[in-house]
This record gives C-alpha cells, structure tokens and sequence, in this order.
C-alpha cells in the first residue's frame, strides 16, 4: 500500500519556527492553529492496492447515503452537506470514465463514504494534580526540592475521533475471510479526510480535489 499526505507548507513552517524560536511551545502551537484556515488544517491521506489495475473497471456502485461509525454503533445519514459529498464523488469518478449503476445491479466496484465518530475515555495517573502543584509548592511553603509522591490522583480524559472516508472495494473479487471470522471483499482504494470538518459545500468540493489530485491511477481505460 502507498500512503501519500498533503499538508499545509506554511503550516509546518510556522509550527517548526516556534518551536524553535519559543520557550513555551504550548502556547506557540496556540498560536500558530489559531491562524489556520479550516483547509489548511485539512490533511488528506490516499492508500490503494498497487496491485489492482484501475483501469480494467467500468462500472461502480454508490450508495445515497452516508455511513455513520460511532464506536460499536453503525447507522445511515444524510444531511445536505453529505448528499453533496455523494453527488460531487460520483461525479468525478464520472468524470474519470467510470460509469454509475443502480443499488441492486452488478459493477466492478463499490464505493461507500463513511464518517467516523469516536469518543474514548481513559484514566491516567498524576501525582501532582491538585497536591504537589497546588499546595506544595505553589502555595511557597519552600519545601522544594523535596516532591511528595503521596497521595495518588487520577485524572480523566477524552480522545475524539472524527474524519471522513472513502472506501472502494472489488466486487470482482471473491470475498476472503476477515479479521472478524465474515468474508470480506479486499479493499482496492482508501482515502481519509481528516482535520477540520466538513462543513459546507464548497468545503466538500475541495477535498474531493485534493484527494483526486493525488489519486490520477483511478482512471477507467479507454
């Protein structure tokens, strides 16, 4: 699999400064995503099956709908902004020769946009949350440098997950046994979206440029 990444030059460049000219490098990464644009702070990776021949596909199938993934939960969507996701993708693969088919008919390939929702909690250990920090040595008693490692305090923190994905698989193909025991059909093209979210049309449009753009083997031959 090949994996290709498309950042933000002037972005990387303004983060790389201030860490290197800043001694806070908190409040410098602060300040330098505090002026980036939602685009730029987009970042679009493509993975395909070098050896599946693009080319050799007519015909796709795409759902009117949008898959959501939320944790364990799986369930459809469709709010504007995703329809115009649907509609701009299948009119670009139109675009690069391949031809849609209804639900139901048999195509070379599937094509299903999903957006991932996840939400992870966890406890980490600190022992100076609300002790050392606070009353130790903050309140200026001067009993640094001597740290008390008792007592223990746990804090609790949330990781969210969101991004958008394309995923296309072979419908030629005969399905294989996955991780999960189920026969699966191989995944031939992945693109994730991830970043700021999507959020208007216009915001759609671009993506699907970008990630197209990088992705010139998805062409039906001629």
């Amino acid at each position: 699999m090949r994996t290709h990444k498309l950042k933000s030059v002037g972005a990387g460049v303004a983060l790389a400064l201030c860490a290197a000219l800043s001694t806070t490098l908190v409040s410098c990464r602060d300040q330098a995503l505090r002026d980036l644009s939602p685009d730029d702070s987009r970042v679009y990776i493509t993975n395909y099956d070098r050896s599946a021949n693009f080319s050799q596909f007519r015909t796709f199938s795409l759902p009117d709908s949008v898959v959501i993934e939320s944790n364990d939960r799986v369930r459809t969507s469709l709010s504007p902004v995703e329809g115009r996701f649907i509609d701009r993708l299948a009119e670009t693969l139109t675009s690069r020769g391949y031809q849609r088919v209804n639900i139901g008919q048999p195509a070379d390939m599937g094509v299903a946009v999903i957006r991932v929702s996840n939400r992870y909690t966890g406890v980490t250990s600190n022992p100076y949350a609300g002790y050392y920090t606070n009353y130790w040595y903050g309140g200026g008693f001067g009993f640094d440098p001597f740290y008390p490692y008792y007592p223990n305090y746990y804090q609790f923190y949330t990781v969210q997950e969101q991004f958008w994905q394309i995923q296309i698989v072979n419908l030629r193909a005969q399905p294989g046994a996955g991780s999960n025991g189920q026969n699966q059909l191989p995944v031939i093209f992945q693109a994730d979206i991830r970043g700021d979210n999507l959020t208007d049309n216009g915001a759609v449009d671009r993506a699907l440029e970008a990630i197209f753009a990088q992705s010139s083997f998805l062409q039906a031959g001629r």
